[in-house]
């Protein structure tokens, strides 16, 4: 092709690229652009061939285009070559401008690499500037608006073999070449985009198509499912606004969708779980409350939200679906209770009751707090440990409050009343109540148990606890007690308890003995309850055996 000294072959060579181009740019769709690509370098610029490898989305390049020989076509369009292989052959030879140019000198490494290649034969070169068979001239294709072999994002590689005139390109073929490259680069791209553009509008119509007919099936769910549906504002002045309800929600509510739609769920909802429903509103998901009834009452149910946002303007409404489960929850409050109390009594149960009483306690003595104020006042620090409360409140530390509103649990002084209250804890233990269960079995026993938990529940105040710990064991927490005050209830729930209990047709008679322990902070349940369970037994032997018996 090339022609330095005639200027007129050159003029035609422009006019064929110029047509070549304005073939790339009007073909009707990529994979005629690529084959106008590859059929323009052997029109245009007079090589045998050219091939249009294109990169792939895995960085692989196929031949997605060839033109200049039929059986070559067919054997090597739609192969693909790895990047790798194509990354050593960018990289290595002469660089003409943005061109690579391997000699056979060089060349005969690639031949056994992965990338697709075919040569024309010819004689082998008799002067310095002829094409050699096994030469290789490489024209890489970046993005447009990107252009140079050092930078930008590889889109494709323009091979080709041979030019007519059996020369090596001069100074005019390469930068014809290059200019070709970075043109074709340019027609690709747009080919691209118009495809993605006319799948977009075919998606877009298919998916309008498809929305018409969703709108219709949401509509039927809507309408007939099952469990309540509703849909709300969310934004803005009215958010929370009840817009819609289905038929399921009207029902469970008591309420007919024109009432429903003068409310939100803020409205509706039980005030211990506003929180919980704000919650939910603002972050989508799904939380378990309680809403109100027309008749008053409340229904648990679990309520899921889905945030509807629109693309422009951001959360637009909330989709919020309503599931009755009160039977649940109550099935869940009963097996609650059941782990938590005891099944035959119905009083709280060991665990319970170790976990009320270490509610009360902290690992701290209550005489601590004076240390530490003269530690202060001295000068030394007041919270060198992060011992403290129990709590994980450090000096310094964001959001460490000095003043803990902790309330330490004391005890009154032994043998005096000095008008400490504090929190008693009597430990009561039957007596006679083997003898009961040996002699008229454990049905009476039982109803000798449930009786006498009746009897101690009546005798305590509101807010105190009564727990069986097992056995005939009970324990009685009183709080705000003096010395005399604990000591009058021992009694009085003793001549309580000693009253004849009917039991299997017949009045049998027990007895209790009281031991009357002190919680304070620095014990732990299980030591309060082990002083108190001390001195029941020393309160029991000190007692006369007669006094102890029962039946």
């Amino acid at each position: 092709m090339e022609t330095e000294s005639e200027p007129y072959v050159r003029l035609a060579s422009l006019r064929q690229l110029h047509q070549v181009m304005a073939d790339m740019n009007t073909a009707r769709s990529l994979a005629d652009t690529l084959q106008t690509v590859a059929d323009g370098a052997v029109s245009a610029l007079g090589y045998e061939m050219a091939a249009v490898n294109l990169v792939r989305q895995d960085g692989d390049l196929v031949v997605a285009a060839f033109s200049g020989n039929s059986a070559a076509e067919a054997l090597i369009t739609g192969r693909a070559g790895s990047r790798e292989s194509w990354d050593r052959r960018l990289g290595m030879g002469e660089r003409w401008g943005d061109l690579v140019f391997i000699p056979h000198t060089e060349g005969w490494v690639l031949d056994d690499d992965d990338v697709p290649q075919w040569y024309t034969d010819g004689p082998e070169p008799r002067f310095e500037d002829e094409w050699h068979p096994s030469d290789r001239l490489f024209a890489p294709m970046y993005t447009p608006g990107v252009q140079g072999s050092t930078c930008g994002e590889l889109l494709g590689v323009i091979s080709v073999d041979r030019p007519r005139n059996g020369r090596r390109p001069g100074a005019w073929g390469r930068e014809a070449l290059q200019m070709y490259a970075f043109q074709a680069a340019i027609a690709i791209s747009n080919a691209r985009l118009r495809a993605n553009m006319q799948r977009a509008l075919v998606r877009l119509e298919r998916e309008q198509q498809a929305l018409r007919a969703s709108e219709e099936s949401f509509r039927q769910a809507f309408e007939y499912a099952p469990s309540g549906m509703a849909i709300a504002e969310m934004g803005g002045d009215q958010h929370g606004r009840i817009l819609r309800t289905n038929d399921a929600l009207c029902r469970l509510l008591g309420r007919p969708a024109s009432a429903m739609r003068r409310y939100s769920f803020a409205d509706l909802v039980h005030p211990e779980d506003v929180g919980t429903l704000l919650r939910t509103s603002a972050e989508g998901g799904r939380a378990e409350l309680r809403l109100g009834r027309r008749d008053g009452t409340y229904v648990w149910v679990s309520l899921r939200n889905s945030v509807v946002a629109d693309a422009a303007d951001g959360p637009r409404f909330l989709l919020t679906h309503v599931e009755d489960i009160e039977e649940r929850k109550r099935r869940e409050l009963q097996l609650a209770h059941r782990a938590s109390h005891d099944s035959l009594t119905g009083l709280p149960n060991s665990a319970e009751l170790r976990s009320r009483l270490s509610a009360r306690l902290c690992e701290r003595p209550a005489h601590a707090d004076a240390l530490e104020s003269l530690d202060a006042a001295y000068g030394h620090p007041a919270l060198d440990t992060p011992a403290g409360h129990g709590f994980d409140f450090v000096p310094g530390a964001e959001g460490f409050d000095a003043y803990d509103h902790h309330v330490h649990t004391v005890a009154p002084e032994d043998d005096r009343d000095d008008g400490t209250k504090g929190l008693a804890v009597l430990f009561c233990d039957l007596d006679g109540f083997k003898s009961i269960n040996d002699r008229f079995g454990h049905n009476a026993g039982d109803a000798v148990l449930i009786e006498v938990a009746r009897r101690l529940s009546n005798g305590v105040r509101d807010g105190d606890t009564v727990a069986r710990l097992g056995g005939d064991e009970f324990v009685i927490l009183a709080d705000g007690l003096g010395r005399a005050d604990a000591q009058d209830l021992a009694v009085r729930l003793r001549n309580e308890i000693i009253q004849p209990i009917r039991a299997e047709g017949r009045a049998v008679r027990v007895g209790a003995s009281f031991g009357i322990g002190w919680a304070h902070c620095g014990m732990t349940a299980d030591e309060v309850l082990k002083s108190a369970d001390e001195r029941m037994y020393i309160e029991k032997r000190s007692r006369p055996k007669q006094h102890r018996r029962a039946g």
